[in-house]
């Protein structure tokens, strides 16, 4: 049974000990989760919350530089054009990177894509930088799809270099700091992005290029980690090399069980290779771990968060309340966001993946009817705009607290080594796909269906309630092998599962001897 990690107010002394001591001993395992996070998920917060507050100073700029070329203004319609352009291209490049990051991580290994990942956001922070003093939007065109591409291939290295780096206690915690790290950038994001900083006229391209910092800490910082011990064992071979790097990650002390557990992964895929795409896609023995990474990836995109993400302005608008104090509610949400990430880590050990994904959708459901019910009659009452404000950002709270961490867990541990770069390429790409569907088609929806709008996606909650309950084991505590057990129940329901190969016991007793 997995020993699960006591919040800090339950503890006794000689717990507090022992949790102490944790942290000391994992101090490299939790550098690297750091190091990971602030050139992964962070970039993607970052991104999605500063593009609305250099929409009208970059607006401004398309329209002088046209004026300055041309002799007259750029028309409305072009204009609009162009800056759906520059949103809508960061998730073009992010769906074109995620596509690429399979091959690439097999060919190259994770360390050294990130490497190059960061050089290339450096690139791209540096041509949007100089934008301005060269005149040129299409500057800002070309960077922000290299962003894209940049962000569309850290992600899905993200979320497997730090579950794989992770012992399988602290699995759930590490997976989840994903999210933290995601809420972390879009919340420095939007601090950056208010008017008294670096959202200002004069400013703004300095807030578009401070992607690249990022970037340079992980560049310059990832050299001195090692890659992941089960990719060290399982494909390179390198035993060795796998103990140095769970001595650097986890510390001097009894780890025979996580290399057990490797060396068990490791014989039931002997002669193996890591799956392609389509073979993934074909392999029956994988099928309900696909159902349920699509099912996933859908009710994370159409739940309603990404629309409330991109559209906050327009949806506080539309609550009543004046433009020049949403960007700082805004703000509220994004840090509301922050320490209900930070709740999440803490907690998803103790709940398990299951109940945080099946009870956060259930309330999240609940709280769009009542934000349906409270757009409905804020022309009723003076203070239902405020009602519809809490609501958001409690909702919000709820994504952070249980699915967003708990999604990105349960997508690294119901794959082996040898299927999760294709698993993540179907999941990156339907996550893009969802992302640039939502942010070009909710403002028609929002104008044909008004304050009803959110219906769609309270349908889409229950039903995912209703999925995960059904079909999703609980991963807390499990190794790999007893998940992919777990499943083999559903993908081999009406045949006999099959035995493990005879030479598993054999390699698995000659292989785990140090």
């Amino acid at each position: 049974m997995t020993k699960t990690h006591p919040t800090l107010d339950s503890l006794s002394q000689p717990e507090m000990t022992g949790f102490l001591s944790n942290l000391a001993q994992y101090r490299g395992l939790f550098q690297m989760i750091s190091v990971l996070g602030i050139g992964g998920t962070f970039q993607v917060g970052f991104q999605v919350s500063t593009v609305t507050y250099m929409s009208q100073h970059v607006k401004a700029f398309i329209n002088e530089t046209w004026m300055e070329r041309y002799g007259y203004p750029i028309h409305p319609d072009n204009l609009l054009f162009l800056w759906s352009i520059t949103v809508s291209i960061f998730g073009i490049g992010g769906l074109l990177g995620s596509s690429g990051s399979r091959y690439l991580t097999v060919k190259y290994g994770k360390k050294k894509c990130l490497m190059c990942n960061s050089l290339l956001m450096i690139l791209a922070a540096s041509i949007m930088g100089c934008s301005k003093i060269a005149q040129s939007f299409e500057m800002i065109l070309i960077g922000r799809f290299m962003c894209g591409i940049s962000v569309g291939l850290c992600v899905p290295l993200h979320y497997q270099y730090v579950g794989e780096i992770s012992p399988k206690k602290l699995r759930g915690f590490s997976n989840s700091t994903s999210s933290l790290f995601w809420t972390l950038g879009k919340a420095v994001g939007q601090i950056s992005g208010q008017r008294e900083l670096l959202g200002s006229q004069s400013l703004w391209p300095m807030l578009m290029a401070s992607c690249g910092l990022p970037a340079l800490v992980q560049l310059v910082a990832l050299p001195f980690f090692p890659e992941s011990p089960p990719y060290l064992l399982m494909h390179k071979e390198d035993m060795e090399g796998c103990k140095k790097a769970i001595r650097q990650l986890w510390g001097e002390g009894h780890h025979q069980a996580e290399i057990d557990d490797i060396m068990k992964e490791k014989a039931t895929m002997k002669n193996t290779k890591i799956l392609s795409v389509l073979e993934l896609i074909k392999e029956p023995a994988f099928r309900w771990q696909l159902y349920m990474i699509v099912t996933m990836t859908a009710t994370i995109q159409l739940c309603g968060i990404n629309a409330i993400y991109f559209y906050t302005f327009e949806v506080l608008k539309a609550s009543g309340f004046d433009e020049s104090m949403i960007s700082y509610m805004t703000l509220s949400l994004g840090l509301s966001e922050l320490v209900a990430a930070v709740v999440c880590s803490s907690i998803i050990e103790r709940l398990g993946r299951k109940v945080l994904l099946r009870g956060g959708y259930g309330i999240m459901g609940s709280l769009l009817a009542a934000i349906t019910v409270t757009l409905s009659l804020q022309d009723w009452y003076f203070w239902m705009p405020y009602c519809s404000l809490c609501l958001i950002i409690l909702f919000a709270v709820v994504f952070a607290v249980g699915p967003a961490g708990a999604t990105i867990s349960v997508r690294v541990e119901i794959f082996k080594l040898s299927c999760r770069p294709p698993a993540f390429v179907i999941s990156s790409v339907l996550n893009w796909l969802g992302v640039f569907v939502i942010g070009t088609s909710f403002p028609f929806i929002v104008e044909k269906l008004k304050h009803f709008c959110f219906l769609i996606s309270m349908g889409v909650l229950f039903t995912a309630v209703i999925i995960i309950h059904l079909v999703l084991p609980e991963t807390k505590g499990k190794s790999i092998v007893e998940i992919t057990e777990e499943f083999n129940k559903l993908n081999f329901k009406k045949k006999c599962i099959p035995a493990p190969p005879n030479h598993v016991t054999e390699d698995y007793i000659f292989c785990t001897r140090l």
